[in-house]
């Protein structure tokens, strides 16, 4: 009956496979949901969060949904978040993971969503909260659908791939989330998430590592239990990880605290807790009836033949141990006959070719050496699949510790701030603003030359325009002072020799009015004369005021055509169009894009930025004498407005070692900003690039 169930139920799934299809519009991105599209998303949401409690209900929830007509009127957002939640329920009750392709498509809708809002970490406090609420739920669902890939590529068999989407999910819910926020889901999330790698790392006896990923996946677990009995299970894996080194003291010790936090002692991990703490009992120094009683006692407890087998494997290993070969043979022979798991097949046989050559049993010692034969000819893939596996775990905690360096650096830079008084407070300020005159003082400098000479121009023209109206207001005083003068003069002598005159005759009267009148009439001709040249030598000056206005105009604006030009340059139009339409995820490898930029490109590169901008590479030699061509072309390719992902494509090397090259030389300019708004600052473009 439950087989028919099980049958029925995932006919009904395909059914609401088929039926979260994808519309061309989508509410995540243009911000507007159908009323029918809303009641889906709602439907979807009540699924996810009964399935974080009870998988099995919300499988049988979701059955329900595709009959519903909700199922109707899912937008694309509403649709991929669908195809993740069937694969997580198929995931959670045992199903192979059988919409493959539609979750594939999901992955990489929720990565364009997060890498289009171009929300980042560093903004976090900034942004408005309801947009930043609004993004960390997007990246959440990215992370769990990364997460889920990774375990449709673990159940291919594909253990690289699905180790790095496992790490992929881990970086993204460390970018943007802080510590203080991995509580309920999210914490649940990251326990599983390291669950899921040190269980990869376990199987290829990377113990080591697989210790630290369950180290974490235990301290999340304490914040929000995957389970009832999650605890006492990964303390038990981390005991068994010092099983395999020896360390029999730290194992024991793990195994005891698995069983002293076990609330239930009905289920496979406690007879495993209870199996794996008699050996080591042995081991450290116990007389061997005592673990063997508990062993024999776990078999009669054993739910299936699988795990009556892995039972028998134990005994048959301790009595080994203890040298009583023929009770030994009784358990392993069973084990070694049972064709359903080839790694208790290769210990069984490791055993039993032992125990054979010394009853001297060569037939079946032959036996066990051919199978061990074969078993060896994989050995060399996964030795090299194990390398593969540590370098990745490797750059992930590498670039996880460098991210807590960081962040303990600033916490200690923040108490040593909260500590010192006023006066450390005034000598940070003072550093600051040495610091920032510093690694500012080269890159203004052509700036504030050209502002000083336009300044110099303006004052200069301005000064000379005072002058000339105050030369001009100056000459017209004079002018009427003098004028009144001479008519004064005149009306003067008039009167004098109006007098001298009194007895002269009408006519020479007449003749001496007309002649001052003549006279008047003069003066006030070389007065108006005077008066217009004044006027005119006045509005040239102010046209000359205007031209030069106008020319700083002129040289504001084409520092735009000027950059516009540098980008028309074929090299740079080249550069721009081989990364300009692609889709670029962290996830996947940059070889992927098949994009590469050869000598003969960057040479080009660099010729025409000397060209366009000359002074950008002495500024920078000026900040870091010791500058490397590596460091000046990733400055070239920050003047075209490319992105560390795009840098990363054309260079082919990973997204991480472009962001730590553009971290390190940051440090070795001395400089607050990011060396792409550093070189877009002094170049003088900032304003026409985008962020």
């Amino acid at each position: 009956m439950k087989r028919l169930w099980h049958i029925l139920g995932l006919g009904l799934l395909l059914a609401v496979m088929v039926r979260c299809g994808s519309s061309p519009d989508s509410p995540a991105l243009t911000g507007t949901t159908s009323q029918s599209g809303t009641a889906a998303l709602e439907a979807l949401k009540e699924i996810d969060s009964l399935m974080w409690k009870q998988p099995d209900s919300a499988l049988t929830v979701m059955l329900e949904f595709a009959a519903s007509p909700e199922a109707d009127s899912l937008g694309e957002f509403e649709g991929h978040y669908c195809q993740m939640l069937i694969s997580e329920l198929l995931y959670k009750n045992d199903y192979g993971q059988s919409n493959r392709e539609d979750l594939l498509k999901a992955v990489d809708y929720f990565d364009s969503i997060v890498a289009a809002d171009g929300y980042k970490t560093d903004s976090r406090r900034d942004a408005p909260r309801a947009s930043a609420k609004n993004v960390q739920n997007i990246a959440f669902l990215d992370a769990r659908a990364h997460y889920i890939d990774g375990v449709g590529y673990y159940e291919k068999g594909d253990v690289v791939d699905a180790c790095a989407e496992y790490l992929q999910t881990l970086e993204m819910m460390e970018e943007y989330f802080e510590e203080k926020e991995l509580v309920g889901h999210k914490a649940r999330f990251m326990s599983l998430t390291y669950g899921r790698l040190g269980e990869i790392f376990s199987k290829q006896f990377m113990i080591e590592s697989a210790i630290t990923c369950y180290e974490n996946a235990l301290a999340y677990c304490k914040i929000e239990p995957t389970s009832p009995i999650g605890v006492s299970n990964f303390l038990y894996r981390i005991g068994q990880e010092y099983d395999k080194k020896n360390e029999i003291d730290k194992a024991r010790q793990y195994f005891g605290q698995a069983l002293e936090c076990m609330t239930d002692t009905n289920n496979l991990v406690y007879r495993d807790i209870v199996s794996s703490k008699a050996v080591s009992d042995y081991r450290y120094g116990i007389e061997i009836d005592q673990p063997l009683d508990k062993l024999k006692q776990i078999v009669l407890l054993a739910d299936n033949e699988t795990e009556r087998i892995y039972r028998y494997m134990t005994i048959g290993a301790l009595f080994f141990e203890g040298g009583i070969f023929d009770s030994a043979l009784r358990y392993l022979e069973p084990v070694f006959e049972n064709k359903d798991d080839i790694k208790f097949q290769i210990l069984s046989a490791n055993y039993l070719r032992l125990i054979y050559d010394s009853i001297g049993n060569q037939s079946k010692s032959d036996e066990c050496t051919r199978f061990l034969a074969d078993y060896k000819k994989t050995e060399g893939e996964n030795k090299a699949m194990v390398s593969k596996l540590e370098d990745m775990f490797k750059d992930y905690m590498i670039q996880k510790q460098e991210k807590e360096a960081e962040e303990a650096r600033k916490k200690s830079i923040r108490n040593t701030i909260e500590i010192i008084v006023p006066i450390a407070i005034v000598i940070a300020l003072t550093v600051f603003i040495v610091v920032k005159l510093r690694s500012k003082q080269l890159l203004k400098q052509q700036q504030e030359e050209a502002d000083r000479v336009l300044g110099e121009t303006e004052q200069k023209h301005e000064k000379e325009l005072r002058r000339l109206q105050a030369e001009a207001e100056q000459r017209l005083t004079d002018a009427e002072r003098k004028h009144q003068q001479k008519v004064e003069e005149i009306l003067k002598r008039h009167e004098e020799e109006l007098k001298l005159q009194k007895d002269q005759s009408e006519k020479e009267i007449e003749k001496t009015k007309m002649r001052h009148v003549e006279e008047l009439e003069a003066e006030r001709n070389a007065y108006q004369k005077e008066r217009e040249e004044l006027e005119r030598s006045l509005r040239q000056s102010k046209e000359n005021v205007n031209a030069l206005q106008k020319e700083l105009g002129r040289k504001r604006t084409g520092a735009a055509e000027h950059y516009a030009a540098f980008l028309e340059e074929s090299v740079c139009a080249k550069i721009n169009g081989l990364v300009r339409d692609l889709h670029i995820t962290t996830r996947k490898p940059y070889s992927h894009y098949h994009i590469s930029l050869d000598d003969d490109t960057i040479a080009q590169l660099s010729e025409v930025v000397t060209v366009h901008y000359g002074e950008l590479k002495p500024t920078l030699q000026c900040l870091y004498p010791g500058i490397s061509h590596e460091d000046l072309l990733l400055c070239y390719l920050y003047l075209l407005g490319l992105s560390n992902k795009q840098i990363a494509v054309l260079r082919q090397r990973d997204y991480s070692t472009v962001r730590k090259q553009a971290k390190e030389l940051m440090g070795k300019l001395r400089i607050d900003e990011t060396v792409r708004d550093y070189v877009l600052d002094v170049a003088g473009v900032e304003e026409f690039v985008e962020k």
